[in-house]
C-alpha cells in the first residue's frame, strides 16, 4: 500500500466520521485469481487498453505452449499443457493481473469515493471496499466478483 493509498483512504474515513456517518470495510483477496487468469480473455484486454498488438503478440508467443509436470515423492507426472495462469516468477506477469483486475474494476463503474484499490509487492492482490452501509459494501462486493469470474 502505498502512502498515496493510505491518506485517500484516511480523507475518506475521516469525512465519514467528521458527519458521523458509518463506514464499513471490505478486503477481498485476489491471490489464487492469479493462477487462473484466462489467456484469451487477458489479450482482449491488453488490446482494450491501448497496448500496441505488437506487444500483445509478444506477450502471447511468452505465455503459448507452457508445459508442467508434478512431482509427488519422487515419482514426476507426464508433461500437461497450461492455458490458464500467469508464469510464476516470470518479471511481467505481476502488471498482466493487474491490467485483469484493473479492467474487472473498471467494468463495475463504482463511486470513487466508495471503492478504493490498495497492492502488494507491485500485484494487487487484494481490494479494499469502503461503504456508507453493509448493503452497499456488499452490492459492490458482489459486482467486482462478477465482473472478475470472465477474465
Amino acid at each position: 500500500m502505498t502512502i498515496d493509498h493510505i491518506f485517500c483512504i484516511r480523507q475518506i474515513l475521516e469525512k465519514k466520521w467528521e458527519y458521523n456517518e458509518p463506514v464499513h470495510q471490505l478486503f477481498i483477496d485476489f491471490k489464487k485469481a492469479y493462477d487462473s487468469v484466462r489467456r484469451e480473455v487477458l489479450y482482449k484486454i491488453l488490446t482494450e487498453f491501448g497496448i500496441p498488438w505488437k506487444l500483445v503478440r509478444l506477450i502471447k508467443t511468452s505465455l503459448t505452449e507452457t508445459y508442467s509436470r508434478v512431482r509427488v515423492g519422487k515419482n514426476v507426472s507426464d508433461r500437461f499443457p497450461i492455458r490458464n495462469y500467469l508464469k510464476k516468477g516470470d518479471a511481467l506477469s505481476p502488471m498482466l493481473f493487474n491490467f485483469a483486475l484493473e479492467y474487472a474494476i473498471r467494468r463495475i463503474q463504482v463511486n470513487q469515493d466508495v471503492f478504493k484499490l490498495n497492492g502488494t509487492h507491485q500485484l494487487l492482490t487484494y481490494v479494499n471496499i469502503l461503504g456508507g452501509s453493509i448493503h452497499t459494501l456488499n452490492e459492490n462486493a458482489e459486482n467486482l466478483v462478477a465482473a472478475t469470474r470472465e477474465i
